[in-house]
């Protein structure tokens, strides 16, 4: 079986923590060859099937991203994950999603560049994290004070044309950072935790964060398997991998981000997940459907 493993410019080959789960895929039946997402010359419709993994620029693309979206969609590509489950989970409005439905999140709200700085001095918080709607990897975040008298400026560089998520600063990310629990057809697999450099709240390793594998607390468990079991009932089935981001707070914990369109898995971390993820996809594409995203753990 032909699978097109889905990468960017900046990440055409296979990223080194995927390295295993290449190594994995043939033994389960299946030949990966990396695709840049957004080159034209890529014949998806030659391939059995799509697994997106390093498309990390599709946020600051993406209308050229929902193109491709849609012309995956028009030959009737098998992707994983799915894309309705992609386009779902591209805005972090999702968020608000899952606290309707009751998931215990970090809560937060929307607003358009015009309004910013008036929606955050009308939150009634002391400080709060701003970023992007569409974005990954801590792009155009920023930590801000309700009240501070120069909230303008500091708004200053973010762009015109994006809509953006306010949330409450939570300072439990920048003493104790946050967790990150991995599952794999909907059964867990493992986790790490990831810490901030010193006087930062990012955890991104690429700003100067930690990261260890770790088991998580029950209490960080539970909160991630209700995340996934909410899923069905927002539309959002048929998940292969994802990666639950949570912190704990004195409340306990709650989900920062779902990570489900291009997350790194941390494979490197646990000696078999990478076998796990590539069993769990093989048994999907066995499957004449998408699945399900029954939880187990």
């Amino acid at each position: 079986m032909r699978l097109a493993v889905a990468t960017s410019r900046d990440f055409p080959q296979f990223h080194p923590d995927d390295a295993e789960l290449i190594h994995q895929l043939p033994p389960f039946g299946m030949t990966p060859t990396p695709c840049v997402w957004s080159d034209p010359r890529v014949q998806w419709a030659s391939f059995d099937a799509v697994l997106i993994r390093t498309i990390w620029d599709y946020y600051q693309r993406y209308g050229e991203f929902v193109a491709w979206l849609n012309r995956l969609e028009s030959f009737g590509a098998r992707v994983f994950n799915p894309l309705r489950v992609v386009r779902w989970n591209a805005d972090k409005r999702y968020l608000l999603d899952l606290e309707r439905a009751d998931v215990p999140v970090v809560p937060g709200r929307i607003a358009g560049r015009a309004a910013l700085a008036e929606e955050i001095r009308r939150s009634g918080l002391g400080e709060v994290v701003v970023k992007p709607t569409v974005s990954a990897g801590a792009w155009y975040t920023l930590r801000v004070r309700t009240d501070a008298a120069d909230l303008d400026a500091a708004l200053g560089e973010l762009p015109d044309n994006r809509e953006y998520l306010i949330q409450p600063f939570v300072p439990e990310v920048a003493s104790a950072g946050e967790w990150s629990l991995m599952f794999f057809g909907g059964s867990y697999s493992h986790a790490v935790r990831k810490r901030p450099a010193s006087g930062d709240f990012r955890v991104q390793e690429k700003l100067g964060g930690t990261v260890e594998g770790a088991d998580p607390p029950p209490g960080a468990t539970a909160v991630a398997q209700k995340a996934l079991a909410a899923l069905p009932d927002l539309g959002a089935r048929g998940v292969l991998y994802a990666r639950v981001d949570l912190v704990e707070t004195g409340g306990g914990f709650r989900l920062m981000e779902l990570e489900l369109i291009e997350p790194q898995l941390y494979l490197r971390f646990d000696p078999d997940a990478a076998r796990r993820l590539a069993r769990a996809l093989a048994e999907r594409l066995r499957s004449p459907s998408d699945g399900s995203t029954e939880v187990s753990i």
